[in-house]
């Protein structure tokens, strides 16, 4: 069946036109290795009492779960945006109650603010889009500004420690509303103050990249369209037939040596900024 496809490539050197798209275009990014130290650890009801009991804890893992962004422009200072974000962690631990018993597993959560100050061009027009909404009327979407989109990746963070100390020494955790869904996510509302008898305290390691984007209509060469080449894969019923196409995870068995790992590297000498300086 394969001869029915054509034999165009993507990466065909033969330029045909210029045309005129419609992207998002990056103006301004930076990336930001925190190190976090002593990020309070807020627990539902249920959470906190298997804390108040504890004589240590550990922290197992810490997730991301959402990251609540918002930009305003910078007054006086044109074409510059403040970004503000709000990290929730879901930090994972193990709390010791006594020597002789497993160690009980509960959940907490941490908040963690961040500002940081971009570059993202002018814009003063206001935008309007004809985009259909199957759920409503066959109405032009609200008409917005013409602000720029901030974006944050984040990878997993590293947790660094945890440990137990009295509520009044614990770093003050930011004033920040707490959305329903990640109040329902730990079984419900937070206790929160100094009316607790323990508190957890944690250090997190957290890189991330912020960028502004902005919508803008880019000339770029064209070369064809990109017709796809390959087969689309039948699915089968069969599991013995599925597992028979995995190839054997020779790398399970045999993990790379130090100086395998050291001579795949095709990084050359990039050094982290924080390094160099």
């Amino acid at each position: 069946m394969t001869e029915n496809f054509s034999s165009f490539s993507c990466q065909d050197n033969q330029f045909k036109e210029s045309v005129c798209i419609d992207a998002y275009r990056v103006y301004d990014s930076c990336a930001d290795k925190d190190c976090l130290e002593n990020l309070r650890v807020n627990f539902s009801e249920s959470g906190q009492h298997i804390i108040d009991q504890s004589n240590n804890v550990r922290v197992k893992n810490v997730n991301v779960i959402t990251t609540y962004i918002d930009i305003e422009p910078i007054p006086f200072r044109k074409g510059y945006y403040s970004i503000d974000m709000t990290f929730f962690f879901e930090v994972n631990l193990e709390a010791f109650i006594s020597p002789s018993v497993m160690p009980a597993t509960v959940s907490g959560l941490c908040v963690h603010n961040k500002k940081v100050v971009l570059y993202g061009s002018e814009g003063n027009v206001r935008i309007f889009s004809s985009d259909y909404s199957m759920d409503e009327s066959d109405l032009q979407n609200a008409a917005t500004r013409n602000l720029p989109k901030a974006t944050v990746q984040v990878a997993n963070p590293v947790a660094l420690s945890a440990k137990l100390c009295d509520p009044r020494d614990c770093s003050r955790q930011p004033q920040c509303r707490v959305p329903d869904s990640i109040c329902r996510r730990f079984g419900g509302e937070f206790i929160r103050g100094n009316n607790v008898n323990k508190s957890v305290a944690v250090s997190l390691g957290l890189f991330s990249i912020v960028q502004i984007e902005r919508n803008v209509q880019m000339r770029i060469p064209a070369y064809d369209f990109c017709i796809p080449r390959k087969e689309c894969v039948t699915s089968t019923d069969d599991p013995c037939d599925l597992f028979s196409r995995i190839e054997f995870p020779t790398e399970e068995f045999f993990p790379p040596r130090t100086i395998d790992e050291n001579s795949s590297s095709t990084c050359g000498g990039c050094k982290n900024r924080s390094e160099n300086s």
